[in-house]
C-alpha cells in the first residue's frame, strides 16, 4: 500500500520504519494535514497523521477526491477528525487505542512533583550557585486528596500511582470502575464533589462535547485555593481563560499542563526566534505557579514503539481487506 505519513517528526520516523519492515511504501513529510496540504496525497492508497493534523469535512472531501481510502491515526485521540465525513466519503479510520497509558500518567505524576517541588527554580538558582531554600517549599503528598477526573486506561494508572504514594483518591467517570474501587479505594463522586475536596486533580478524559470546556469558572470556583490542577489530556478540556482568571485571583495554586487549547500551529514547532502572538499562553509560560511541556507526555520509547506497530497493524489489515480492531465507527 502507498502511504503518506504527515507531520513526520524525527523521533518517530525510526520506529515507523522498523515496524513496516518494507511492507507498504511510505513517504514522509512534515507538513501538517490540512485542505491546503491533502493535495500532497494525489496518488496514495493511505495517509498517516498526528493530533496535531486536521481532517475537517472539506480536507476529507478532497482527499476521496484523490484517491485516499484510509487514515491511520498515530494517536489515541481522534477530536481533529471528522468521522461523519469519513464515513460519508468511504474514508476508513483506524486510531491508537492504547499505546502506552504509563506514558501519560507518568508524565502527570512528574508535573505534579516538579510543581510541588519547585524543581525548576531550584534547579535555575543552582546555575546562579544560590543556593538560598527560601520560596521553595512543598508539600507531602501521603495523605493528601487526588481527584482523577476520567478513570479509563490512563486514569486507572494514574489511581495506581497516587495510591502508592498514600493519596486518598477520589474519582469521576460516566462508567465506573469496581476494580479501582476495591484495589486501591477510589471513591466514585460527582465532579462538583470531587473539585471541592480535591488537593489534586488529574485530568485523563477525552475530548468531546461532554468534556470541552469541562472544567470552567464555575469547577474553578469549587476547587481549595491550595489545589494543583493538572492536564495531560486535551487542552480544550480546561476553558484556558476561566483558567488565567482563578491563577490571577489565586484560587487555585497551580496548573500543571502538557497541552493547550490553543496548541495547533504551535506545539512541535521550533518557535524560539519568534514570539507567539497568543496573550494566553504567553500569560501562562510567564506565571511562576504554571509548568508547560508541549504535548510531550507520550514521548516515550516504549509508547512511540507501540504507535508504529499499531499504525502498521491498521495499514496491514486494510490491504489485506479485512477490518483493523481499532476502526473508528460513527
Amino acid at each position: 500500500m502507498k502511504v503518506l505519513v504527515y507531520s513526520t517528526r524525527g523521533f518517530e520516523r525510526p520506529y515507523i520504519d522498523a515496524a513496516n519492515n518494507s511492507k507498504h511504501e511510505l513517504s514522509f513529510i512534515s507538513d501538517s494535514l490540512s485542505s491546503a496540504t491533502a493535495i500532497k496525497a494525489v496518488g496514495y492508497d493511505a495517509i498517516s497523521i498526528f493530533s496535531s493534523d486536521e481532517a475537517c469535512f472539506l480536507t476529507l472531501e478532497k482527499l476521496r477526491s484523490f484517491g485516499v481510502k484510509y487514515i491511520s491515526l498515530r494517536s489515541v485521540g481522534y477530536d481533529n477528525v471528522n468521522i461523519k465525513a469519513a464515513k460519508r466519503e468511504g474514508i476508513k479510520v483506524a486510531n491508537v487505542p492504547a499505546y502506552s497509558p504509563y506514558a501519560i500518567a507518568e508524565h502527570a505524576v512528574a508535573l505534579l512533583l516538579a510543581l510541588n517541588r519547585k524543581l525548576i527554580e531550584a534547579n535555575a538558582n543552582i546555575k546562579r550557585f544560590n543556593f538560598d531554600l527560601n520560596y521553595l517549599t512543598g508539600f507531602d503528598l501521603n495523605g493528601k486528596t487526588v481527584g482523577i477526573v476520567g478513570t479509563g486506561r490512563i486514569g486507572s494508572v494514574m489511581t495506581k500511582i497516587m495510591n502508592g504514594f498514600g493519596c486518598t483518591l477520589l474519582g469521576y467517570d460516566v462508567q465506573e470502575d469496581n476494580l479501582l474501587e476495591e484495589r486501591y479505594g477510589l471513591q466514585y463522586v460527582p465532579l462538583e464533589t470531587l473539585c471541592e475536596n480535591s488537593d489534586i486533580i488529574s485530568l485523563h478524559v477525552p475530548l468531546n462535547s461532554d468534556t470541552h470546556y469541562m472544567i470552567n469558572e464555575d469547577l474553578l470556583d469549587k476547587m481549595k485555593p491550595s489545589c494543583y490542577l493538572i492536564n495531560t489530556a486535551r487542552g480544550a478540556v480546561v476553558n484556558t481563560e476561566d483558567l488565567i482568571k482563578a491563577l490571577e485571583s489565586k484560587s487555585i495554586a497551580a496548573y500543571g499542563m502538557d497541552v493547550y487549547e490553543n496548541e495547533k500551529g504551535l506545539f512541535f514547532k521550533d518557535l524560539s526566534r519568534e514570539i507567539p502572538e497568543d496573550d494566553m499562553l504567553l500569560k501562562l509560560i510567564a506565571m511562576p505557579n504554571v509548568l508547560v511541556t508541549g504535548h510531550q507526555a507520550f514521548l516515550t520509547t516504549e509508547a512511540l514503539k507501540n504507535i508504529a506497530e499499531t499504525t502498521i497493524y491498521n495499514l496491514d489489515c486494510w490491504e489485506k481487506g479485512t477490518t483493523s480492531d481499532n476502526e473508528i465507527i460513527t
